[in-house]
């Protein structure tokens, strides 16, 4: 009685402690969407600030999400050395990912399966881990610092190859820990097993997802913007033909897996050419890439719903219908269209898709739905437990307490990094003579010129989430060797149409 009374008390602080937490993060998400889908990107990066201690370091763990956002927030107001600080913190948050202890704490495991998954501290997606050194590497970049934007994308490609290791450590492990932490009776545990293995469970979730076989997936858990980047970045910086390798090995694993991008392709054929003494260095004509990260990528909704689990009453096992809460990805809005380029002679080159960040997270969640899907049934188990056993000792009043208790614990991990685009576009010229570019949105009106300086290559990285807000552009050189250049356009509302291109 005693013990069960403990448990009961336990839980009820958990939901105490959850339900706070999970309502402060969707106010403050709710008001960092609204000032960033109208590129308001000052007042989102408000939105995620948090206090810091003076003489305390910050909760890298604790504040991961904060440290995403803000990372972000800071390179598109082109505060480049905030934002690789912002970065650095959230990559020691992330310090998991990188090493073999992944199993969680066993506070963490306990609230976990008895509450829900937003219980724990947000676990970074490996697919956000490469980013991460991406934009960190593009920050690096734009403020002139090429030794430490090489690191970055050296890294990001490094995580990228890790990937698939990861994913068949953190499985194993995390069920490991769900059966050490939280399953003390070997009933419950062959409860949640019996139950995931059912039919009728696997119809059920099958009818809401769709067979896991099924999703549309990228081989090898590749970023392909990040793999991209990191082709271009090194075809720039190539001091040696191994450097060339890199870029070509790059490029080609993109291109295969978009075969009808002729950008991709293109990209493609001059690294493998500069890679094989095909295409001198000396004789290619100053380069220019636009890369267009467009819209809001996806974000998490609540699946919940009942499911038939496999319950002991005595010693016989009987289904009962329990109610659990799954996160599901939902597709955003993008801006309709590409960019148009117009080069000197007045021709206009449109940008390219070359990578789509719903793809890339469905195929992490593929892999990561089993240790959801498992801490969501075990959760449900226990949970179906305490209301037999409160209705046995306390009658229908304790069996009432425990349901409102349990319907109040029952929700999916929603929590995501909302900063990241719905996809990647780009496109590739010849330096105009001029050194001017200028940019057309999907209407052909002038968003804006930028200017290019003479140099051997140049990126120019346009971000724009929403048709509201203004594309923010950032003009590289692929060197490092000065300052970027920053804007936001159109400058104006009101856009005129280009003259004399046809």
């Amino acid at each position: 009685m005693k013990a069960f009374k403990r448990l009961v008390l336990t839980f009820g602080v958990v939901v105490l402690v959850s339900g706070c937490s999970s309502y402060q993060h969707r106010n403050q998400m709710a008001s960092f969407n609204t000032a960033y889908s109208s590129g308001d990107y000052d007042s989102a990066l408000k939105a995620v600030s948090f206090n810091v201690s003076e003489r305390k370091p910050v909760d890298s763990e604790g504040r991961l999400l904060e440290l995403l956002h803000q990372g972000e927030m800071y390179r598109l107001t082109g505060r480049y050395d905030e934002s690789a600080e912002a970065y650095d913190l959230a990559e020691e948050g992330m310090k998991y990912l990188d090493t073999e202890g992944m199993l969680e704490s066993a506070a963490e495991g306990f609230m976990a399966v008895m509450v829900n998954d937003s219980a724990r501290d947000y676990e970074a997606l490996m697919s956000e881990a490469v980013l991460v050194n991406t934009y960190k590497g593009l920050a690096f970049l734009a403020a002139g610092n090429n030794e430490y934007a090489r690191i970055e994308f050296n890294r990001a490609n490094e995580r990228t190859r890790r990937a698939v290791d990861y994913f068949r450590e953190e499985i194993a492990e995390q069920q490991a820990a769900l059966e050490k932490e939280a399953l003390d009776e070997e009933s419950k545990a062959s409860m949640v097993r019996n139950s995931l293995e059912s039919e009728d469970f696997q119809a059920a979730i099958a009818d809401r997802y769709g067979a896991a076989s099924s999703w549309s997936v990228f081989p090898e858990f590749i970023v392909p913007s990040s793999t991209y980047l990191h082709g271009v970045y090194f075809l720039a910086n190539a001091t040696s033909g191994a450097d060339y390798e890199r870029a070509a090995t790059s490029l080609k694993r993109v291109a295969q897996m978009s075969p009808e991008s002729s950008v991709l392709k293109a990209d493609a054929e001059l690294a493998i050419n500069l890679a094989s003494g095909k295409q001198s260095p000396t004789g290619l004509p100053a380069q220019v890439w636009v890369v267009y990260e467009n819209g809001l990528g996806p974000v998490l909704q609540e699946e919940r719903f009942d499911v038939p689990l496999l319950l002991f009453h005595g010693n016989q096992q009987a289904p009962a219908y329990i109610g659990i809460a799954l996160p599901k990805y939902a597709q955003r809005a993008a801006v309709p269209g590409s960019l148009g380029v117009v080069n000197d002679t007045g021709e206009i080159v449109q940008t390219e898709r070359v990578s789509d960040m719903g793809t890339v997270i469905r195929t992490e969640m593929k892999e990561r739905f089993t240790g959801v899907l498992t801490r969501a049934v075990t959760s449900a188990v226990i949970k179906a437990v305490i209301q037999n056993e409160a209705a046995e000792r306390f009658g229908a009043l304790g069996q009432l307490g425990a349901a409102a208790l349990t319907v109040a614990t029952t929700q999916a991990d929603l929590r995501g990094w909302q900063a990241m685009p719905d996809h990647w576009q780009a496109a590739r010229i010849d330096r105009p003579e001029s050194g001017s570019l200028t940019l057309l949105d999907n209407q052909g009106n002038v968003l804006g010129s930028v200017g290019i300086p003479p140099q051997p290559f140049t990126l120019v990285y346009v971000k724009r989430p929403t048709i509201l807000a203004p594309a923010t552009v950032i003009t590289m050189d692929l060197q490092g060797r000065g300052k970027a250049a920053f804007a936001r356009l159109p400058e104006q509302p009101e856009s005129a149409q280009v003259s004399g291109v046809q």
